[in-house]
């Protein structure tokens, strides 16, 4: 007898789903899990704050019990030595994750969350966090996809920390917080740049940042109009040798 005929419906249009099955033991599909919607949520294991600018958010030595997940805006983090020296780790921006460390035992955050502009981060308990990457692939996936990315980075801070001048390392951080290189468009960094804040990061004196900032602003790098803003030009001061 022949078969029936069957019309199939494109790889592109048909919806994203996985099998399960009912209690009758039919299979049905449901959504797949959205990464993305459980990180910008509240919900069981998982609270929504909106930090106002300069907002700790946690303070270096604090229990290690969470999460965080940036939705909107920049967090920076930093370290401070037993002789009371501040140094900044990194500059965060939407859609990184901060404070992992307990997943790995961490009893203790060993850095300070800060706020540098008005904020939405979503803070997802440890249990929940670890229950929920041993049962959504998705998640693990996109969270896997963070922490390699964020070694890569840090290699990159190293190198350009030792075989670059302080004037490279500030055109590159100014290019990082302006999202060079992501989707193609450069945004307005922020409303007031904390020179001290890039002293720390570019690990110079808060003198020599003002000099290159105005060397950079004379040469047309950089502009202040309502904002810091960079332009794609500033790449020339990294590749010049």
């Amino acid at each position: 007898m022949p078969a029936k005929n069957s019309r199939k419906i494109p790889k592109s249009k048909r919806a994203a789903k996985a099998p399960t099955r009912s209690a009758s033991g039919r299979i049905r599909e449901l959504p797949l899990f959205d990464s993305r919607s459980f990180l910008a949520s509240a919900g069981a294991g998982r609270t929504v704050t909106t930090f106002l600018a300069h907002r700790l958010v946690f303070r270096q030595g604090d229990p290690s019990a969470g999460v965080f997940f940036i939705n909107r805006r920049k967090v920076q983090i930093t370290v401070v030595s037993d002789q009371g020296r501040q140094g900044v780790v990194a500059i965060l921006g939407a859609g990184e994750f901060f404070g992992e460390g307990c997943l790995a035992g961490q009893p203790l955050h060993l850095s300070s969350a800060t706020t540098m502009e008005q904020s939405q981060i979503v803070k997802v308990d440890l249990n929940t966090m670890i229950r929920t990457l041993a049962e959504q692939p998705n998640l693990s996936q996109f969270f896997i996809s963070h922490l390699l990315a964020r070694n890569i980075h840090i290699e990159a801070d190293l190198v350009d920390q030792l075989f670059n001048s302080s004037e490279k390392r500030l055109a590159r951080v100014l290019l990082m917080l302006a999202n060079f290189g992501k989707e193609g468009t450069l945004e307005e960094v922020l409303p007031k740049v904390n020179q001290d804040v890039l002293a720390a990061k570019v690990g110079t004196t808060r003198s020599r940042i003002n000099f290159f900032m105005n060397k950079f602003r004379k040469l047309g790098f950089i502009e202040y109009n309502g904002g810091l803003k960079v332009h794609s030009a500033l790449m020339n001061v990294i590749v010049h040798d």
